[in-house]
Formats: structure tokens, C-alpha cells, sequence
């Protein structure tokens, strides 16, 4: 299939750049002057740290700003990352807490391929720990000015040598002129929330940004109580230089809300509305550890991040051509996951072993929180009350030091990082709820009932550990411009993981794991850009990196280091791209391939690791078309084939899981200006996504689905904006998972229901 793939893709690609070629031919013929346009600058993927054209890069990367991010409207930052070509997010779980596919490359969940940096660094290196992902750490808000997202490139050689997607938020700065804006947002289901910005000259060439917000609501799907709740404070302070510039910024969050998990998909009433969590289940006394002493949790708290994250950069250039960057960046708080987590299939009460109760009395159990009867007929499931803590700390700084020529640039660079994660967890502790909004735990079925952990529903998995980590690298690239057409580029990574990691399994003061992991990888990339014209060109890339193991990996798989499992992943990859620019439209489309060796599957902390070779094809697309009359619409689309090569007998032959071979979001957007000098911007996003497995057994399938989003942008005068957005407007169910502890339950994860937002703001 992948073979047959591979021909298609790259036909397609080869009609799209002549197409393109010839039309800006005939554009260029008539009208030369409509390549007068403002030109895109990137700074992410650049080996210097320097901007330059986004046609002249010689890798695949998109840009968002402002108006994006409005006309977008996410619910989340992951949410965000949908309109990235290559990328598939499952942004169904809330706030916080997605799955991120980038390029078919396997991943048991999370976000392992993705890096999220603030002004250039990347504030955590690690892109996955368990129950965590590095988009869980960064909020969106008025305070970012644009995003850029480049996948594969030059990724597995500069910053932290990520091979998949890294984003870069860019922080607004400050000017000469005083400026800022204030926005008040409500919903339908109750959300609360005020943003706000200033920014503006303190004392010669010294720039300050402030800004943030502050909610609270239920929820997309009701809790019943202010589930989601959250604030957030940045400041961006910038001093201009003769030379350059040096910035510093700091960033502190606290935010959280519900976590939304797979539900049942046979028990009539649940739909994309339900959720487990309400104030009848909220609180659970759990027993944890050896002493059978229960504690309390708040299973309301969801997921979230309560933390700091700081840095700043040094941009100097020097006579002779020589150029130095510093990035770097701090990060300390707490990353948490609370809530109630499915496990096997929705049934009836007096289908549940261990019941107390009989027919001859009608009682089968009792709810805990209500002292309500229930009959044998109730729809019950077990739910596990998961406990997931984790004290993070990060420090990280990437020196570069460039030397330019006059066809040349040399680029040295030195990265370290030092992090840690303290982590406490209580996983299983399953017991039987009722299966409705909010449904209670009962009382009058044994293991609910249990009074040591030993007489619990199924397991549990309960631990204490603390790993400590330092990756360092040091990195070199060589460009050359072979002519004013052709340039080449080649650049290497050297590197060193180190890894501490302590665990007490069973939380009983005993130290049950110790692993001290020291390894080094090499990584490389090299391109070839060839621009026909200034804004139309073509690249050629092929690259090798890996992915390096963090403390979940030998979490799971210490006790096999020592007989040989070597935890890195392997990833090879090879893009051929094509780009075209003008006034009216612009045309980005990428072929790639890539081989991921090594990947790890573990579907529970018991359960056996899986080990697969994987491989992918596929065709990336972002095309912007613009008129003059206020019309413009933008098609992101992405076609990809993936293959287990190498893994379980079983599954190879089998496609990655929970990945879809298309996807495609199409934006138009009608902008009307009005004879009383309102201006107007009616805009949608028609999503459409191909079908996906559940797992790699490629047992069960996830249907395809299209999303509709709409909304209003009116500009009542040159300071106030009032914005109206419906996302999923037709309340499609669209499953993204299913169980993934137990790959035959008829239990999947929807999309977000309908919404629709206001929103009314400001500007001076």
C-alpha cells in the first residue's frame, strides 16, 4: 500500500509545482508589480538564530499571527497546532493534555515528536513525560504575537535536536508608542474571561509588553461546578542595542479544567455532552501505599500547570561578520492530572460480579454521595480515580556563534539543558459508578466496597519516583550559496544523555528501581534550495535523528537494560518541497518520508512494551488564495500512508494507530467594509478527517468526520471589535480514541460539542 502510495504522492507533488510554476509565470508576465508584497520573516529552524525569508527556507514551515489565532479560535494550544500541516491533534481531552501526531511518526500518546518553545528556547526538552506534553505548559493569550511551526527540517540538528515538530511562540514587545487592548469573552456553558495588554517605551530604547488573563467557567461539557478555572501573567521587557538586542521574559500560569477520557458508546444518553466528572464523584478516599490509609483527592482539579516559566536571549552582531545568539530559559511549578478514567465496557448492575444486593428486594447497590437505590437495570462502568503529580524544573540555554562570508555562514552552537520530574501517582483504583452525567460511586458491590488494596477492581500502580536528567550538544552547519539561485547547507549534532531515575513502586519507602543512563547520539541534516525566481523556489532534504529516552521510558523498561534494549529511536527522514509566493496566492507542498526505528508501545504500566519499526509517506499542503474584493481562503491538507515494517507478527502490515491517512481544513474568510467605516470579517473552517484505528491491532476503527466552525469579526469603530465564533456548529460526534487499556470496549473519546463564543475588546 505504502509502495503504491509513494508513486501518487509524488505525482501529485511534481502537477502542483507545475501548475504553480506556470501560472506565477503567466502573473509574473502581466504584472510584475504584484510581487510588491509584504514578505513573511522565520526565525525558527534558521542555524544562525537569524531571520530570513520563509520562501527562501529550505524546510517546511508555517506561520500564524494574530488574526490567525482569531479567526482559528482554539479552545486550547493544541487545539492551535490542528492548522499545521502534518500535524493530527487530539485536542478532545480539554485544557490541557493532548495527543500530537506530527508526520505518521508512531506514538503511544502524548505528544513525544512535538517541542514547544517561548522566543526561541524550548523550556522543557523532554516532549513527553507521562500525562504530559509540552503544550500543557504554555497557554495562549493577547500577549503572543505569532507562532511558527516547523516540522522535520533542520529540527534534528539545532535547539534541542527534536527530528518532529517544534512551535516557537513569539512574545509581543514593546515601542515607542504606548498601546494595549482590554477583551471580556462569555459562552454558552458559562465561561468568564477577562485578557488584557499594554506595551510601550520605559526609558530610551528600553520596550516593556504586560499582559494576561484571568477565567472561569464549567466547561465545554457541564461539571456541574467551575471545572475549568485559570490565570496567567507574562511580562516581555526588551532593550535595543546599537548591535542588537537583549530581551527577558517571564511567564507565570495557573490553569486548569476537566479531563476528558474515552466514554461509553453503548448506553443510550451519553453523547459528545457527557462527562464522568461531577459533584457527585468529586471528591474519592482512595487507598494509597502499604498502610491501607485512605487519602483524599479532588478529582475536579483536572489537569493543568501551576508554574513559572522564564527567559531571555542576547542578539549581537560584530564587525567581520560574526554573529551571537544566547537563548535560554527557567521552569519551575507543578504539572497535574486528576480524574476518572474508564476501564472496560458499560454494563448492566446485576451483570456485575461481587453485587450484594438481589432481585427479591430490587436494590442492587447504593450511591455513595446521594443514599439513592439502584435497580439491576442502571448502566454501570468502572472508573479508576487517577492520580498523576509532578514537580518539574528545567534550565536550559543554546549558545550560537556565526561567522559570515561573502557565499558562506559557518554556525557553531553549544546547548545544554539540566531537568528534573518529581512524581507521585496513584493509577487503577477502579470501582463501579453510575454511567450519567456526574454519576456517583455505589456501595454494595465487594471490590468497591474493598478495605485494603487488595481487594480493589482490577490493579493499581502506585509510585514515587524522582529523575534527574542533563542533555547537552554541541552543533555545527555550513552554508553555502553555490550562486544566486542554488544554495546548499549541511550541519551536525553531537550529544549527551544523562539520566538519573529512583523508584518507589508501591509507594512503601522502599526503593525498588535505580537506573543511571549515559548515552551518546550523533545527528545530521543537509539541504539543497533552489529558487527559479525571488518567491518561487524548490528544497531537497534528508536527515538523521532520534528521539532520547526519558524517565517514563526506563520507567517501564529498566529491568531490561541490562540485557541489551536500547531505548533511543531512530529517525530517518527525506522532504522534497515546492513554494510559490505572489500578492494574490502562495503555495507550500512537501513530500515526505520517514523510518522511525525503535518505537515503544505500553499501553498500561503492567502490560508487556512493544517494540515496532515504522514507516511513512505522505504530501503536505498549505495554500493561501487572496482577491481584492475581500475574499481569501486558505486549504491545509495532508495525505499520508503509514507501516508497521517491524514489531508483533501481527501487526506489521498494519497501520500506524490512531492516525488518518487525509485531513483536510479549509478557512475561507469574506472581509466587507461598510459606508459608516464598520468593517466586517465573516469567516468558517470546514475540517474533514479520514478514518483512523483505535490501536495498532487495527481492530477498531474510528470513523471519519467533518467539523464546521463560523464566526463574525466586527469592527465597530478603530477601537472596539466584537467577535462571535460557533466552533462545531453542526455538534458532530467525531471519535478521536478509544479504550486504550482495552482495544475490544465500546468506549471512545468525542470531540468537543458545540460552543459558541463572544467576546467584546478595546483598543488604544
Amino acid at each position: 500500500m505504502i509502495k503504491n502510495l509513494k508513486l501518487s504522492t509524488i505525482s501529485i507533488a511534481i502537477a502542483l509545482t507545475c501548475q504553480a510554476s506556470n501560472l506565477l509565470a503567466a502573473e509574473q508576465s502581466t504584472d510584475n508589480a504584484k510581487n510588491e508584497k509584504i514578505e513573511t520573516i522565520v526565525v525558527t529552524g534558521t542555524f544562525s538564530g537569524e531571520a530570513i525569508k520563509k520562501e527562501e527556507a529550505s524546510f517546511a514551515i508555517s506561520t500564524f499571527n494574530e488574526d490567525d489565532f482569531k479567526k482559528l479560535a482554539p479552545q486550547s494550544t493544541a487545539d492551535l497546532f490542528k492548522a499545521v500541516p502534518g500535524v493530527w491533534a487530539e485536542s478532545s481531552g480539554g485544557v490541557s493534555g493532548a495527543n500530537i501526531w506530527v508526520r505518521g511518526f508512531p506514538s503511544n500518546g502524548d505528544a513525544p515528536f512535538v517541542t514547544v518553545q517561548i522566543q526561541g528556547s524550548p523550556f522543557f526538552v523532554p516532549p513527553t513525560l507521562s500525562f504530559l506534553d509540552n503544550s500543557a505548559l504554555f497557554r495562549l493569550d493577547d500577549t503572543v504575537e505569532y507562532m511558527e511551526a516547523l516540522r522535520g527540517g533542520t529540527n534534528p540538528v539545532v535547539s534541542n535536536g527534536q527530528p518532529g515538530l517544534t512551535t516557537n511562540f513569539i512574545l509581543k514587545e514593546g515601542s515607542s508608542d504606548t498601546e494595549g487592548s482590554v477583551k471580556y469573552t462569555t459562552s454558552d456553558y458559562g465561561l468568564q474571561r477577562i485578557d488584557g495588554v499594554v506595551s510601550g517605551e520605559i526609558a530610551e530604547d528600553l520596550f516593556i509588553m504586560v499582559g494576561g488573563y484571568i477565567k472561569s467557567s464549567p466547561g465545554a461539557r457541564d461539571a456541574g461546578f467551575n471545572a475549568e478555572e485559570g490565570n496567567q501573567f507574562t511580562i516581555n521587557i526588551t532593550k535595543v542595542l546599537d548591535n542588537g538586542k537583549i530581551n527577558f521574559w517571564t511567564r507565570s500560569t495557573d490553569d486548569h479544567g476537566t479531563w476528558y477520557v474515552p466514554s461509553a458508546l453503548n448506553v443510550e444518553g451519553v453523547d459528545n455532552t457527557y462527562t464522568q466528572i461531577g459533584t457527585n464523584n468529586r471528591y474519592a478516599s482512595l487507598l494509597v501505599g502499604t498502610d491501607n490509609v485512605r487519602t483524599e483527592y479532588d478529582m475536579g482539579k483536572g489537569r493543568g500547570w501551576d508554574g513559572v516559566i522564564s527567559g531571555g536571549s542576547i542578539d549581537l552582531s560584530f564587525d567581520n561578520g560574526w554573529n551571537l545568539v544566547d537563548r535560554f530559559s527557567i521552569l519551575k511549578g507543578q504539572s497535574f492530572t486528576h480524574g476518572l478514567v474508564t476501564n472496560g465496557s458499560a454494563s448492566k448492575l446485576s451483570e456485575v460480579d461481587g453485587v450484594t444486593g438481589s432481585d427479591t428486594n430490587g436494590v442492587f447497590a447504593t450511591g455513595v454521595a446521594t443514599g439513592s437505590q439502584y435497580g439491576p437495570n442502571t448502566d454501570v462502568q468502572q472508573f479508576g480515580r487517577w492520580i498523576v503529580e509532578k514537580e518539574l524544573k528545567s534550565f536550559t540555554n543554546d549558545l550560537i556563534l556565526t561567522k559570515k562570508f561573502d557565499q558562506a555562514a559557518f554556525t557553531v552552537g553549544y546547548f545544554q539543558s539540566t531537568y528534573s520530574a518529581n512524581d507521585t501517582w496513584a493509577l487503577g483504583h477502579f470501582s463501579y459508578h453510575v454511567v450519567e452525567q456526574g454519576g456517583e460511586n455505589l456501595t454494595g458491590i465487594a471490590c468497591n466496597d474493598a478495605t485494603s488494596n487488595a481487594d480493589t477492581c482490577g490493579w493499581t500502580f502506585d509510585i514515587v519516583d524522582k529523575g534527574d536528567a542533563t542533555t547537552s550538544a554541541v552543533y555545527s552547519a555550513l552554508s553555502y550559496d553555490a550562486s544566486d539561485k542554488l544554495s546548499v547547507d549541511i550541519g551536525l549534532r553531537f550529544q549527551n544523555h544523562e539520566m538519573d531515575f529512583v523508584l518507589d513502586q508501591g509507594r512503601d519507602g522502599s526503593i525498588d528501581q535505580v537506573v543511571s543512563y549515559d548515552e551518546n547520539t550523533t545527528s545530521w541534516t543537509t539541504g539543497l534550495n533552489y529558487m527559479f525566481t525571488e518567491y518561487q523556489g524548490v528544497f531537497a532534504r534528508a536527515s538523521e535523528g532520534s528521539k532520547l529516552p526519558f524517565f517514563d521510558d526506563v520507567r517501564g523498561n529498566g529491568a531490561n537494560l541490562d540485557n541489551g534494549l536500547d531505548l533511543i529511536q531512530e529517525v530517518t527522514q527525506f522532504e522534497l518541497g515546492y513554494k510559490l509566493s505572489s500578492s494574490d496566492y502562495s503555495l507550500y507542498a512537501t513530500v515526505f518520508f520517514n523510518e522511525t526505528e525503535g518505537a515503544l508501545f505500553q499501553v498500561s504500566p503492567n502490560a508487556p512494551t512493544e517494540i515496532t519499526t515504522n514507516e511513512a509517506l505522505g504530501l503536505e499542503v498549505d495554500f493561501d488564495y487572496y482577491t481584492d474584493s475581500g475574499f481569501s481562503i486558505n486549504l491545509n491538507a495532508t495525505i499520508q500512508d503509514t507501516e508497521i515494517t517491524k514489531g508483533p507478527v501481527e501487526q506489521v502490515g498494519n497501520q500506524a494507530q490512531r492516525q488518518p491517512g487525509w485531513q483536510l481544513r479549509a478557512t475561507p474568510s469574506y472581509d466587507v467594509e461598510f459606508n459608516n467605516g464598520m468593517y466586517a470579517s465573516i469567516y468558517g473552517t470546514i475540517t474533514a478527517v479520514d478514518e483512523r484505528y483505535s490501536s495498532n491491532a487495527n481492530q477498531i476503527t474510528l470513523e471519519s468526520y467533518t467539523k464546521v466552525d463560523l464566526g463574525v469579526l466586527l469592527n465597530v469603530t478603530d477601537e472596539i471589535q466584537l467577535q462571535f465564533s460557533a466552533n462545531n456548529i453542526t455538534d458532530s460526534d467525531g471519535l478521536t480514541e478509544g479504550d486504550p487499556r482495552n482495544i475490544t470496549s465500546p468506549s471512545g473519546r468525542y470531540i468537543l460539542p458545540r460552543t459558541v463564543n463572544f467576546s467584546a475588546s478595546y483598543s488604544f
